[in-house]
This record gives C-alpha cells, sequence and structure tokens, in this order.
C-alpha cells in the first residue's frame, strides 16, 4: 500500500515508518507537515492511505481532511498521539471522510506487537479498497407484518456528522425504536454516544446484550464484533462471520432484522467506505421494507450509498438534509414532515 504521512513531529514521523517498514507491502511515497502540505501532495500525488495527525501548526487534520476528500479523496485513518484526549476532533475528521483513528505507536518501544493495532486498521482499509462489486440482484417481493416500528441506520466514513443530522432531524418521542451500526472502534463508541446526544432529541446510549428495542430511543451498537437481534427479539453481539472485514459489520445487523424484526423497518445506508450495508438493505427491500440511501453529492465517502444504489437496494437515494423528512413521513408525524 502506498502511504502518506501528515505530522508535523519529526519523532512520530519516524515511529510510524518504523512501524510501516515491518511490512513489505506498504511504501511511505511522501511525509507533510501540515495539512497546507499535505493536500498539495496529495493532488501530485494521491496515495492509497493517508495517515493523519489532527493537531498540526496551521490548518490541522480536521480541514485537511476535508479539502484532501473534496479534491483528490483517498482513504484517510488518524494517527494522533492521543485518540481520546481529541474525540470531538476525530468525529469531525470522519465526517468529512476520514475511515477510523488510532493511537501513534510508541517510539522506541521494542515490544512484540506494539505497533500491532496500527497495522490491523491499515490492512483492514486495503480490504476495503480492494472490494470488488456484488452480484445484480433479484427485485424485492412482501412486506413484513406489523408491530413495533424500526429504523436501522448504517454509516462509516463520513457517517458521525451524517448520523448526526439524521437523528437531529427526528423530534423527541418519535414513534419508532433506532439502531446504528457505526463503523468506529469500540474504544471510540462511548464518546461518539455522548457527542450524539448534543444533536438527537431522542436519548442516545450503548447497545447493551440483552437489550430491547423501543420507541424512542437510540441504540448505538458498541463493540469490535457484530451487532445482531436474536431469535427471542432483543440485542446482542457475536464474533461470527469472523471473515467479516467489517466490524461492526451493517450487513449482519440488518439481515438479522430482516428476520426476527416483526414489523416494519425503514433502513438508511449514510456515508461509507466499501459496500458494507448494501446486500443487507437490499434483504430488506425484498422484504418489503422502504430503504434509503444517502445521494452522491451529500456523502463525504459515496461507496457504500453507491454500492446499494447499484445493486437496487434502495427504494429512495437522497440528500442528507431529506432523509429525516422520509423517515418522518413513514414512521412518525405526517404534519411534521415537509418535502
Amino acid at each position: 500500500m502506498r502511504i502518506g504521512i501528515v505530522n508535523d513531529l519529526a519523532l512520530a514521523v519516524e515511529a510510524l515508518r518504523r512501524a510501516l517498514s515491518q511490512r513489505s507491502d506498504h511504501t511511505v511515497v511522501w511525509t507533510a507537515r501540515s495539512g497546507e502540505d499535505a493536500v498539495v501532495q496529495c493532488a501530485r500525488n494521491t496515495p492509497d492511505l493517508v495517515l493523519m495527525d489532527l493537531v498540526m501548526p496551521g490548518m490541522g487534520g480536521v480541514e485537511a481532511t476535508r479539502q484532501i476528500m473534496a479534491r483528490s479523496p483517498c482513504a484517510i485513518l488518524v494517527v494522533t498521539a492521543s485518540v481520546g484526549g481529541n474525540a470531538p476532533l476525530v468525529f469531525e475528521a470522519m465526517g468529512h471522510g476520514a475511515l477510523d483513528a488510532t493511537d501513534v505507536p510508541a517510539l522506541g518501544s521494542d515490544a512484540p506487537g506494539a505497533a500491532d493495532g496500527l497495522l490491523a486498521k491499515i490492512d483492514l482499509i486495503g480490504r476495503l479498497i480492494g472490494d470488488r462489486p456484488a452480484r445484480a440482484p433479484r427485485m424485492p417481493t412482501r412486506r413484513a407484518g406489523n408491530g413495533e416500528r424500526l429504523i436501522a441506520i448504517g454509516a462509516s466514513a463520513g457517517g458521525p456528522a451524517a448520523v448526526a443530522e439524521v437523528l437531529g432531524g427526528l423530534p423527541a418521542g418519535f414513534p419508532a425504536a433506532i439502531a446504528v451500526v457505526q463503523h468506529i472502534d469500540e474504544k471510540f463508541a462511548g464518546s461518539m454516544a455522548e457527542w450524539l446526544n448534543r444533536y438527537s432529541p431522542n436519548p442516545v446510549r450503548l447497545a447493551r446484550p440483552g437489550d430491547g428495542l423501543v420507541a424512542g430511543e437510540v441504540l448505538l451498537a458498541a463493540t469490535n464484533e457484530h451487532l445482531v437481534l436474536t431469535p427471542e427479539g432483543v440485542l446482542d453481539y457475536t464474533a461470527e462471520p469472523k471473515e467479516q472485514p467489517y466490524r461492526p459489520s451493517v450487513d449482519v445487523f440488518f439481515d438479522s432484522i430482516a428476520e426476527r424484526w416483526p414489523g416494519p423497518i425503514a433502513g438508511v445506508l449514510l456515508s461509507g467506505m466499501g459496500r458494507d450495508g448494501a446486500s443487507g438493505l437490499l434483504g430488506l427491500r425484498r422484504k418489503g421494507h422502504p430503504t434509503i440511501a444517502q445521494d452522491r453529492a451529500t456523502s463525504a465517502v459515496y461507496g457504500m450509498p453507491k454500492a446499494a444504489a447499484e445493486l437496487g437496494a434502495a427504494v429512495d437515494v437522497l440528500p442528507l438534509d431529506r432523509i429525516a423528512a422520509r423517515l418522518r413521513v413513514l414512521f412518525g408525524d405526517l404534519r411534521s414532515a415537509s418535502q
């Protein structure tokens, strides 16, 4: 993988070089000491992956991520001294298209496995970049029975801000349960739930094993295992399928609710790299549920929604600012929706 490093600290750059040197298939194609330099370097020589710091003199990593994704898009992994200490900036960068975040490996650490976390995330991104199109679909057949309503949202790169906007457009006490599967490391899931609570009129919390989905509450997938709805009608986590590169997987969750949720479901697939969620959304549509994909113009990364559109999985392909209104029409107060 061809990799660009953006960091103003020489020690951090050296630590990243040493970590990447453990793998012969990774090559550092350039380094940049500021966001401005990174934007220029990406335009001249777009790498497969950028390792982006957040706090730098001049243009920081959030704005650099936004400009790179607009001008010369490529995969971006936030790698900074303290992800936990910069959680709001991490979510802002992910809102502009960064895929994930991790800490800089400590320079001078000779402990085996010191760089394993970073290299594992790079491996996962490599699999996302290498995704191939799925087979063409068959058309939907029938609708599920009546019962409690459920909104199921899947998102990845660019997803946090998109999820926040959708949740912010649903009034308090919304008459549907809401579940969100966002590709994010479990270390940051709690911070993301807290952050989403700033925007959502309905309370947001992490989903726990045994939780039921109830109207007016938002549950966010909380671990690196897959969130599923069990045959008993409660949430749980599972390591299977282990070969699934996306963790937690939107497809795995969508498949479980398509099989087991007794009432109407609205499936929503937002900004993200790769194809996760597309086949799951198609499964929902095949059972007659309304399905929505974010459109190209408003997606920070038009990968997952594009895959859904290509599969014919989305009944509606909508700009981000119309998705909450559509959900209100489907499941909420018709008088409050305006399109």
